[in-house]
């Protein structure tokens, strides 16, 4: 919470090692955090992963005062997980989840989780994940060959399946396109129909700072993003979306109103079905032969970003609620 040191003495609590199993983070993350924040013992606790939800409990038994940031509607997503979500685990969410929203101050990053939360006791914000306008700075992408770039987490349910489909197509037309993937591969691609016939278009480059992967963005052509109507996804925004803008890459992305709400109306690129990989390659191509219209839509985007769809913005509105919440002791 980098915006948040500007006015407040901000501590983090949460070690850098990653375990992908509850239990194991239970047994050998948790107490550090505990032993850290008895260390600190802060007049706030700010929580962000929905599984500290019972240590914030014991938080505010030692007089901290608990804001508790929604960034997934688990109720929906918690089913399409690869890891911890047996019936068990949900049981013990939703038990603290409904406690802490009669306990805790909220921040939620999308609109949408509010028909969800909606039995709320304290004040809460809506805190959105947009872009920082420091992307805005760099030069606008200056392509020299069919690049495409992609950023997120990798699987079907986020479109590589249609991705690889429309590259396929492409791919006898402009025998040079190439897809840039940043991010975890959440899926086994030789698995996906078609994947043989283009992995040598394809570069994956894992999950890596985002210094180096919008470097790469520079010399692409438009940024892919196409959700499929899983989960929460048709409610909430990718952050990605936002990177694009704020880089000056047109985008093409899922048909979900909110999305189209953004990128429709701010003429930055294309909102199509996830599932249609011919409708796909017909945007791609779009943006291969028209070069002016593509740096025009790219323009576009990053103006929008300047104006409203920032995170400067959105921080106001969490630093208020982090005010408003230490006043009240």
């Amino acid at each position: 919470l980098p915006s948040l040191t500007k006015t407040f003495k901000v501590s983090c609590c949460l070690p850098q090692k990653r375990y992908d199993q509850l239990l194991t983070r239970f047994f050998l993350i948790h107490p550090i955090i505990v032993l850290k924040f008895l260390q600190i013992r802060p007049k706030i606790v700010y929580i962000f992963v929905a599984e500290l939800l019972p240590l914030a409990f014991v938080f505010e038994w030692f007089g901290s005062k608990i804001i508790y940031e929604v960034q997934e509607n688990l109720y929906k997503k918690i089913s399409t997980k690869t890891h911890n979500k047996n019936w068990l685990f949900q049981k013990i969410f939703s038990f603290f989840d409904q406690k802490a929203r009669q306990r805790f101050h909220l921040v939620f990053t999308e609109d949408a989780y509010l028909k969800e939360y909606d039995n709320l006791r304290k004040s809460f914000a809506v805190v959105h994940n947009f872009a920082k306008k420091e992307w805005t700075n760099r030069p606008l992408p200056n392509p020299v060959s069919a690049d495409f770039f992609y950023a997120g987490v990798i699987c079907n349910e986020r479109g590589f399946d249609t991705i690889i489909a429309a590259i396929s197509i492409l791919r006898i037309k402009y025998p040079t396109i190439k897809l840039h993937l940043f991010g975890r591969l959440n899926i086994n691609p030789d698995l996906v129909q078609g994947f043989d016939e283009v992995k040598d278009r394809l570069i994956f480059y894992g999950y890596i700072n985002q210094e180096i992967a919008f470097k790469t963005a520079q010399n692409c052509i438009a940024g892919l993003a196409l959700l499929k109507p899983v989960g929460d996804y048709p409610d909430s925004y990718p952050s990605k979306i936002f990177d694009y803008m704020a880089l000056g890459l047109p985008v093409i992305t899922s048909d979900f109103e909110i999305y189209k709400n953004i990128v429709e109306t701010s003429e930055c690129g294309f909102c199509i079905s996830a599932f249609d990989a011919e409708t796909l390659a017909e945007k791609m191509t779009y943006f291969i032969e028209n070069p002016s219209e593509r740096q025009s839509m790219g323009i576009n985007g990053r103006a929008a970003i300047i104006k409203k769809y920032n995170w400067e913005n959105e921080a106001e509105k969490l630093v208020e609620l982090c005010s408003q919440v230490l006043m009240l002791d």
